[in-house]
């Protein structure tokens, strides 16, 4: 989809956009081949610049320079691109400040393989594999995940983000992450009405009593937003191809769950819903 994108060039917006692509210009190639008239000598120039500089970026797989460029609600452009080089994230955490809570359990699933990591095992193991991708895509992560993860480590994310909250809030879409599951038909079985708050409530009977599956169905939640959010993006690009030229030749089927590793245990979300939540 980024060759077909011109709103992150200088000037050019959806609306622009949109009557480059009904003159017949649909990538990059037909702008440089043969500029559109009716601009300006200096957005022409701008824009052939600008294109040029793209080719080169793509070529060199610099998934950063097109987040700097794109607006956060058209982000979802660079998806196509780097998918291959993508990975979900999602992080849980003791509480919402970095600089009194510990990061707990981080899911990191790349559309083949799930990784995870917990606090006091291999939880630094995440900041080697991490540096292997080029593309993090996340729920709220912007805002959340990723601030939190470079406080908590001392690093800096070097990758580019993708943040669906903001695309599919712009589709229409809220609630959260699992408001947005819901409403888009995702069920997730054992795990649904657990949140944020309950993950922190396994983690502490992990630590408090050494229930192994207490930590086990946290790492179940982790891994289960890591997977779904890979549907969410589809789903989301999808919606968003629908409304370009493109709509039958860049969509893309709905990925296949993979096997998950880990299992939640309803015994424990129970008694833990009946200590916590009971009238």
């Amino acid at each position: 989809m980024l060759k077909n994108t011109f709103c992150h060039t200088p000037g050019i917006g959806p609306r622009l956009e949109s009557r480059l692509w009904s003159r017949g210009f649909l990538s990059w190639g037909a702008v440089i081949e043969k500029c559109p008239r009716g601009l300006p000598p200096s957005m022409r120039s701008s824009l052939l610049a600008h294109l040029q500089r793209s080719i080169d970026e793509l070529e060199g797989e610099n998934a950063s320079f097109f987040e700097g460029c794109l607006p956060a609600n058209e982000q979802w452009r660079m998806f196509s691109d780097f998918r291959r080089h993508a990975a979900y994230l999602d992080i849980e955490t003791t509480g919402l400040r970095p600089e009194f809570s510990t990061i707990t359990t981080i899911a990191l699933y790349d559309g083949r393989r799930v990784r995870t990591y917990v606090y006091g095992r291999n939880l630094t193991d995440f900041v080697d594999d991490v540096r292997k991708y080029k593309l993090l895509i996340t729920y709220n992560g912007k805002c959340f995940d990723i601030p939190f993860i470079e406080r908590f480590f001392g690093i800096k994310i070097k990758a580019a983000h993708i943040d669906l909250r903001y695309v599919l809030r712009s589709l229409g879409y809220t609630g959260g992450l699992k408001g947005c599951e819901k409403k888009l038909g995702i069920d997730r079985g054992d795990l649904d009405g657990v949140d944020g708050y309950f993950a922190v409530l396994l983690w502490d009977d992990f630590i408090e009593s050494g229930n192994e599956r207490a930590l086990e169905t946290l790492i179940a939640y982790n891994v289960e937003d890591v997977v779904n959010l890979e549907t969410l993006m589809v789903m989301a690009y999808n919606f968003k191809i629908k409304r370009t030229p493109f709509a039958v030749s860049h969509a893309f089927d709905l990925p296949r769950p993979p096997a998950l590793p880990f299992e939640a245990d309803r015994s424990t979300i129970e008694r833990i819903r009946r200590k916590y939540f009971s009238l």
